[in-house]
């Protein structure tokens, strides 16, 4: 049985247990796997490399991914994904483990429906969007690293009696800011589901000087939107899935507040510290059980199935179903979240 392993779209903690676990249970199957570089690029290039037990050896705390990755999609330009298809012929493969989020998937997806049906995924984002899990790995640490950082504004935002503004990434759904926030004790959390009125953003800041408070701390998403559409928040440029790149969403949002207030306004975008650094406790575990959950799927040729978090069971699900759609915020934990609003 040969396999290959690739990792797509943007890097996160705990790649490199899924990869290392994908390996340490293949081979005791008697598997042979190849590392297909920087995600679909990698089989579009045909640049590949062995990945046996000491190519994995010692990656269990290493943040990022050892296969390289990238927003690389086969369908966007002419004639590649006829040159994938060949590729992948040409490697023989048996199998194939993809392992990332919403757009990776969504390729995976698409060439299942195209001819190439025996692909396993893995879900892999920092923003727990994905459907069908209760959660993907990376996002145990990014909150956790998004968490800290407040923490530690607290204290200068106190001693200036200023407003902080805390840019998470977030494109559509605003997990990260939620549970983040509520952990770090925000005292306003923004996010994409709901949009953003300036009016209410200020009077909870208003309210809260009146009480004596004279700093607060607001968490918002990149994504998040002002109901007022003359606020713009995003770049044009589009990368390899259409997808608009985001940007000074905190910025304005600051800018706005210390207009409107008169309250000195800073903003801190954590921006890629939330994908860097070595992976939670959790996200290890759970990359590991998902990645020998994946290996189980292709010895049962099991394919055109994602491994999934349900409760503390790993299951598995279509992928087809868990790129269907997004999974935004659970309105009743951001009901939650809003008790703690000023």
């Amino acid at each position: 049985m040969k396999i290959g392993v690739l990792t797509g779209g943007g890097d996160c903690p705990g790649l490199n247990p899924v990869i290392r676990a994908v390996v340490r249970r293949g081979m005791s199957e008697g598997y042979e796997f190849v590392r297909i570089k920087n995600g679909w690029k990698g089989l579009l290039e045909n640049d590949i490399l062995e990945l046996n037990i000491n190519t994995v050896a010692g990656i269990l705390p290493k943040g990022g991914t050892i296969l390289g990755t990238s927003r690389t999609n086969p369908y966007k330009k002419a004639g590649d994904l006829e040159k994938l298809k060949a590729n992948y012929k040409t490697l023989g493969l048996d199998a194939l483990i993809a392992i990332g989020g919403e757009d990776t998937l969504g390729v995976a997806a698409k060439l299942i429906s195209d001819g190439i049906t025996n692909v396993v995924g893995v879900p892999k984002t920092i923003d727990n969007d994905l459907s069908c899990t209760d959660y993907t790995f990376g996002f145990d640490t990014t909150i956790n690293i998004a968490m800290e950082c407040i923490d530690r504004l607290h204290t200068t935002a106190e001693s200036h009696n200023r407003i902080m503004v805390v840019e998470v990434m977030g494109r559509h759904a605003g997990w990260i800011a939620t549970e983040a926030g509520i952990a770090g004790g925000a005292d306003i959390i923004l996010i994409p589901e709901v949009p953003v009125d300036m009016d209410e953003v200020c009077a909870v800041i208003k309210k809260r000087h009146d009480r004596g408070k004279t700093f607060s701390i607001i968490v918002v998403a990149e994504g998040a939107q002002f109901k007022d559409k003359s606020l713009i928040t995003k770049e044009e440029k589009l990368d390899a899935f259409g997808h608009v790149r985001l940007g000074g969403m905190g910025e304005i949002l600051a800018q706005e507040i210390e207009r409107r207030t008169g309250y000195e306004t800073r903003v801190s975008v954590l921006g890629h510290i939330q994908r860097g650094g070595s992976p939670t406790a959790f996200d290890r575990v759970l990359g590991t059980r998902f990645g020998v959950k994946a290996v189980e799927l292709v010895k049962d040729k099991k394919f055109g199935k994602m491994v999934a978090l349900s409760g503390n069971k790993i299951i598995d699900v279509s992928i087809k179903d868990a790129v269907k759609e997004l999974k935004t915020v659970d309105m009743d934990l951001y009901a939650i979240a809003k008790v703690f609003f000023g």
